[in-house]
């Protein structure tokens, strides 16, 4: 699929499974021919490269991010979901592509967003609008946002979703682990079957944009009486499976809160983690898509504004329970109590524990003492990690070890990392154990 010649920012989305598939070929192709001149240049050079070496040049680390942004749908949302997931953990030349996923999507020309409208309001759609942005004002993984106003003068923002998207989710989430175990990124012995499961599940719930208005509206009733937060209001006449429209709110991305002063980045990441709690402990539901293009700030009234909710999912008692009993332990400094709530919750397995509780203690400890440091949680120190990714390392060197936790609790420890990454850009400095204690029972 060619850009559009007038904006080097359009590029049609590749929409039919063969079409798809192509493009997941000639990326496999081009890898192949940068891995092949790599490896020439290395042996001309008198070394001996390794396949991993080989795999992750400069060149083929752009090639994967740029194919994988010109496919969106599931194969741009994984990436995204990766980097996500892993924050600090990944291999440099991983989280570099994983970044780069992180920022806007091609976006659709216009001919064929025009296609796309008139498929799902009809051929003379235009006639309901006195405007219609013609220009995306953010274009993601799965759709792209425009600003509109019907001819009743009211201010929506419209959601349209890529064509193809949804019908190419399971081939798309195959293709992507597929490169993934030919890169030698992921080990060949893990068994990443049920995750993938649950990510085409997550996936195609997220293309259901009628779903996604359903929570929408439902995370309107339980925040309204919450002033600090701002939800856009469903409007149900334009939308359909695959577009979704709302009230428009104008606000600014989160990250320009870098440059805040310390107090307003440490009031907003309070408020974020404070939800984050309300939404494991209170609702009942959450918003496990921690992407920051999720979160708006309105300077002039110091609110949030929370977008996407086609990630929300229901959170099981039993799992609730879970994570309860573990920050208790945590807070309480209690090492024996964390190692056995992070057993019976499945974050680590029987084996790992058995083989390796030395390095596990190690690990617990590093967090105890971060958690347990008095005064405020200070965001932008990452040296632990470095420590915690050693220890983590060792111990995921031993295959028996490999241990993917159930997806129920990644999904939430996905947002729980996601934010504290947030929290780290802002360099937000907040005192956890109170925000904790609203919920939790701690010594």
């Amino acid at each position: 699929m060619a850009r559009d010649k007038g904006d080097p920012k359009s590029r049609s989305v590749p929409r039919g499974r063969l079409s798809r598939f192509s493009q997941f070929g000639r990326l496999a192709g081009g890898v192949a021919g940068g891995m092949m001149a790599e490896g020439a240049r290395r042996l001309a050079n008198g070394e001996r490269p390794a396949v991993r070496d080989m795999m992750l040049t400069p060149g083929n680390v752009s090639r994967v991010a740029d194919r994988l942004s010109h496919l969106r749908g599931a194969a741009m949302k994984l990436g995204q979901m990766i980097s996500m997931d892993a924050g600090d953990m990944l291999p440099p030349e991983l989280a570099e592509i994983m970044a780069k996923l992180r920022q806007n999507a091609h976006r659709m020309p216009p001919q064929q967003l025009q296609k796309v409208l008139a498929e799902q309001w009809g051929q003379n759609w235009r006639k309901r609008f006195s405007h219609f942005g013609a220009t995306p004002i953010a274009a993601a993984s799965i759709g792209q946002v425009h600003r509109a106003m019907p001819a009743d003068g009211r201010d929506l923002a419209i959601k349209v979703q890529y064509p193809g998207v949804q019908e190419s989710i399971d081939a798309d989430v195959d293709n992507v682990a597929a490169l993934l175990k030919i890169s030698n990124l992921l080990p060949r012995e893990l068994d990443i079957g049920p995750l993938l499961a649950e990510a085409k599940k997550q996936l195609h719930e997220e293309a259901d944009y009628r779903r996604e208005g359903e929570y929408l509206t439902r995370f309107g009733t339980l925040l309204a009486g919450s002033s600090d937060y701002i939800i856009p209001v469903l409007d149900e006449e334009f939308t359909t499976d695959r577009v979704l429209a709302m009230s428009f709110v104008d606000g600014k991305a989160i990250e320009t809160l870098v440059d805040a002063p310390q107090e307003t980045r440490d009031a907003t990441m309070h408020l974020l983690f404070q939800l984050v709690l309300r939404e494991i402990f209170e609702f009942g539901v959450i918003q496990s898509d921690p992407n920051f293009a999720n979160y708006r700030y309105q300077p002039d009234t110091g609110k949030l504004i929370l977008l996407d909710f086609g990630a929300t999912r229901p959170v099981r008692p039993d799992i609730a329970k879970a994570y309860k009993r573990l920050i208790e332990a945590a807070f309480n400094g209690d090492r024996d109590a964390v190692r056995k709530a992070a057993l019976a919750a499945g974050f680590v397995s029987e084996t790992a524990v058995a083989k390796h509780r030395p390095r596990i203690d190690r690990m617990i400890d590093i967090i105890l003492g971060e958690l347990n440091q008095p005064g405020l949680f200070d965001f932008s120190d990452r040296s632990f990690v470095e420590a915690l990714s050693d220890e983590g390392m060792d111990v995921a060197a031993d295959k028996t070890a490999w241990h993917i936790p159930p997806t129920d609790l990644l999904f939430i420890q996905r947002k729980i990392s996601g934010t504290a990454l947030l929290a780290a850009r802002l360099k937000a400095k907040i005192d956890v154990r109170a925000i904790v204690s609203e919920y939790l029972d701690l010594g």
